[in-house]
């Protein structure tokens, strides 16, 4: 006999039932949902937080130990750990994390252990960890944390540059690392990126911004060693300056009397017998040591000068003594060493290698060279010097200049060139009034020349003597 099913006695109690059936899934999937959105909100608070450190830390040290902390929340990890590559070479564990801590000694000294076995293996001596220690790393900490805890680690990568793992970490067999949770990991380590560049950024500002300062005190220095005004010497008048391309130059001029009394210097008497020797030079080279080996140069000329010794003389003289400081330095000094005698009008001169003083003799309007043989300064202990001198007149016209002139280059890489500085010179001998005004158009024409967006990449000093018209 087949057994027919009967119709319900109460239809209303089975709809009732069918309902709350068909309502249970929709109740979990709202709070599957409602869970989800908390969980967003949590992270983006997190984030939002450590974002938030990043702009308002000043101190490295302090945001790093907010790193490994919100790695792990983020992740709902138990624990994270954040290693550094110290610029020296070192590995360190850093910060480290745990939510449980009983577990957190082991976790560290596990940690501890796997850096020192790495750090023993490595041989670099750039200060760069290479890729396959930081392989070797990821294969210690995972060994001595052991095959229980799930790991996951990351790269802190700063300019391109590996320089540390940041490592999150789990003890519940039932975690995994989704995909989601490695970019929240990944996002976190950027941030730490960050936050390193920005801080050695900091640190190289405020290393530049001391030096620059340094650079501005030594310059200042510098500066009042450079005479600071042309002195009045019977028969003839002067005009100089010195622009250095950076802080500190390397060019240097002086003017230096001979066996003068020194309120005759003081003065300037228009009556001092004095001979009064003229001295430009160069230091190959700019910044803090062509500097210091223009003062060193300054203050051996200063000695030296006073003596009463020929150009030739005081340069074979400063060769020597200044070779030995010089010897296997790159540096060599060019110097024109110059001696005015007031009572003969007669110029006495010695070159060492500087560009040849030019001449501009008033009766013939030519431009003559004023140059001898003579090797650079400190680059052979035996140099030998050779004398020459030349009688003025009335309205010749000398500039003493360095290197900074002639090798001035515009835009398109021309340079200024003697020769250009020659025709300059010409015209300016002919129709300026006096040595400050051809300095002044001389060196208009160089900046002229060079172009307002462009900058002398060398000093440029000038010296114009300019006999008087009796």
């Amino acid at each position: 006999m087949v057994s027919v099913p009967q119709p319900s006695s109460h239809p209303t109690a089975d709809r009732d039932s069918n309902a709350n059936t068909d309502a249970t899934p929709i109740l979990a999937l709202k709070q599957l949902v409602a869970r989800l959105h908390k969980e967003q909100h949590k992270i983006h608070d997190l984030l939002g937080s450590l974002g938030f450190a990043l702009r308002s830390f000043s101190n490295l040290n302090q945001f790093l130990e907010l790193i490994p902390l919100m790695a792990t929340r983020v992740t709902d990890a138990d624990g994270g750990a954040l290693v550094l590559f110290k610029p020296n070479g070192q590995v360190r564990l850093e910060r480290l994390h745990c939510q449980d801590s009983h577990q957190s000694k082991n976790i560290r000294k596990a940690l501890e252990t796997a850096i020192s076995v790495v750090t023993a293996s490595l041989t670099t001596a750039t200060g760069i960890v290479p890729t396959t220690a930081t392989a070797a790393l990821d294969d210690q900490v995972s060994r001595y944390l052991g095959s229980e805890i799930q790991l996951f680690g990351t790269t802190v990568f700063v300019k391109q540059v590996e320089r540390g793992r940041l490592y999150v970490f789990s003890s519940n067999p039932e975690y995994s690392w989704a995909e989601s949770r490695q970019k929240l990991v990944r996002l976190v380590a950027d941030l730490t990126a960050v936050a390193v560049e920005n801080d050695e950024l900091t640190a190289e500002l405020r290393k530049k911004e001391r030096m620059n300062r340094e650079l501005e005190i030594g310059a200042e220095i510098q500066l009042r060693l450079l005479p600071r005004q042309c002195p009045k010497i019977p028969g003839i008048t002067l005009a100089a300056r010195c622009q250095p391309a950076s802080h500190i130059g390397g060019d240097y001029y002086d003017f230096i009397p001979t066996n003068c009394h020194p309120n005759q210097v003081a003065l300037g008497s228009e009556n001092d017998p004095c001979r009064w020797g003229i001295v430009i030079g160069d230091v190959m080279g700019k910044g803090v040591p062509a500097g210091l080996l223009m003062t060193m140069t300054q203050g051996m000329l200063r000695t030296e000068v006073p003596n009463g010794n020929s150009p030739a003389q005081i340069l074979q003289k400063l060769n020597r003594v200044i070779y030995a400081d010089l010897e296997n330095s790159h540096r060599f000094i060019t110097l024109f060493c110059s001696a005015y005698d007031p009572q003969n009008q007669t110029l006495y001169y010695s070159n060492a290698a500087h560009n040849p003083p030019l001449l501009w003799q008033a009766a013939t309007g030519n431009v003559k060279r004023l140059d001898t043989w003579g090797m650079l300064i400190g680059l052979d202990a035996e140099s030998q010097y050779e004398n020459a001198h030349i009688q003025l007149h009335p309205g010749d016209t000398i500039i003493y200049y360095t290197d900074g002139f002639t090798d001035a280059a515009n835009q398109s890489g021309d340079r200024f060139d003697e020769e250009n500085l020659i025709r300059k010179f010409y015209w300016a001998c002919q129709h300026c009034q006096g040595p400050q005004a051809i300095l002044e158009y001389l060196f208009e024409q160089v900046y002229r020349f060079i172009g307002s967006a462009n900058q002398n990449k060398d000093d440029m000093t000038l010296i114009v003597l300019q006999v008087k018209n009796e």
